[in-house]
């Protein structure tokens, strides 16, 4: 597709070259496709650039004037291109990233030197909002998303799944029991959200609509709600992204094992984030970045 640039191009070609047949055989192109090229420019702004004759062609004043412009202008566009090559290869610039809280802590942070490593001209800014924030009022880059998207004016890649495990610590378990079955967990002291929240509605297999809550200690976050649960305050029904060293180390334990039903959407984490057409640089690096090192 011809753009203005391309013929401004030829039009310099021309002026170069002393000729349109010397600038045609420098560019291995047809001279009706430089000639058309001139008189295209000519005609859009309604000025006479060169001064035509059998032998030679001569810039007019107008001419003169605007082929140095132009001249100054292609350099600057081609800096601007070779710029922006560059950051394709180290990109560069301000990163704001946003994600619940949990999975900043437990997922982010322990990536960020080695991010910062591999991307020095990044510069990462990190929000750790519980609430879902809009993208564009927040001047957020790109953000993390655990379950189902509700804007479907975000792009989103998948990073992988999180399975859901009920947990509760060793001393509520020897202080209330083991529950040995869904129906049991009623008698229980049950960590969750504040109310509505829909995330109180637990996918278990023994509750095909779901296993309603009423949560013992409610809250907004689901860091203090593992808080809580290492504390022996109940059991609760968290991702094991923020579990992984609960359950390896005893802190936490599991609580009625393959009752969860999966998949379910609650387990999905993906990266969303505004884009018109080319994805910048920096979110790309960072999203292809978290896709192979996550541990969820």
């Amino acid at each position: 597709m011809r753009s203005r640039s391309d013929d401004l191009e030829l039009l310099l070609a021309v002026v170069d070259s002393g000729g349109f047949s010397a600038a045609a055989n420098r560019l291995n192109i047809p001279v009706a496709k430089v000639s058309r090229a001139i008189q295209r420019l000519e005609g859009e702004l309604e000025t006479p650039l060169l001064n035509r004759t059998t032998r030679s062609v001569a810039l007019t004043d107008e001419g003169r004037g605007f082929v140095e412009r132009v001249r100054e202008g292609l350099l600057l566009l081609g800096s601007a291109e070779e710029a922006l090559l560059q950051q394709r290869d180290q990109p560069s610039g301000r990163l704001r990233v946003d994600a619940a809280s949990p999975f900043v802590l437990h997922q982010l942070v322990p990536l960020v030197a080695e991010f910062s490593r591999s991307y020095p001209g990044i510069a990462l800014e990190l929000s750790a909002a519980d609430d879902i924030i809009n993208l564009l009022e927040q001047r957020t880059d790109v953000a993390i998303r655990i379950g189902e998207l509700d804007d479907s004016t975000l792009h989103a890649k998948v990073l992988g799944r999180s399975t859901l495990h009920l947990v509760a610590s060793p001393a509520y378990l020897a202080e209330h029991g083991v529950p040995s079955s869904v129906a049991a967990l009623q008698a229980h002291q049950l960590l969750g959200f504040l109310p509505p929240s829909r995330l109180n509605r637990w996918p278990l297999k023994g509750a095909p609509q779901g296993f309603d809550t009423t949560p013992h200690l409610p809250t907004t976050s689901g860091e203090v709600m593992r808080q809580l649960c290492l504390a022996g305050h109940g059991i609760a029904l968290i991702s094991r992204f923020m579990l992984g060293n609960d359950l390896k180390t005893g802190a936490l334990v599991e609580v009625l094992p393959g009752q969860i039903q999966s998949p379910n959407p609650r387990e999905q984490i993906q990266a969303v984030y505004y884009r018109n057409s080319t994805l910048s640089p920096r979110i790309s690096a960072f999203v292809e970045f978290l896709a192979t090192r996550l541990t969820l």
